[in-house]
């Protein structure tokens, strides 16, 4: 399952904190089906009937088939830059 980086929980709550009051708000990943592979990334007001829920610590993810398995074995961590711009990554989860 997808795990996510102290950094992600934060930068994924503050998002979704400006983005509405709704305690269903998360960012959601999904498979894009024109483009084998890739995933997009966006603020969603609530899970779609079949996606993944991750919410850790009051970060929501939701994951739809695609990226829940593209993602299992992976973890997310995000930064904001000089200019507040937000960038996620995707690593290999480590095991120690």
């Amino acid at each position: 399952m997808l795990t996510l980086t102290d950094n992600a929980v934060q930068v994924i709550r503050d998002l979704t904190a400006q983005s509405t009051d709704s305690a269903d708000t998360g960012i959601r990943i999904a498979g894009q089906p024109d483009e084998p592979g890739a995933l997009l990334l966006s603020v969603a007001d609530a899970p779609a009937v079949t996606d993944q829920v991750i919410d850790v610590e009051g970060a929501r993810v939701f994951l739809d088939a695609e990226a829940a398995d593209v993602l299992d074995d992976k973890s997310l961590d995000a930064a904001i830059d000089e200019q507040g711009g937000v960038s996620f990554r995707i690593e290999r989860q480590s095991y120690l």
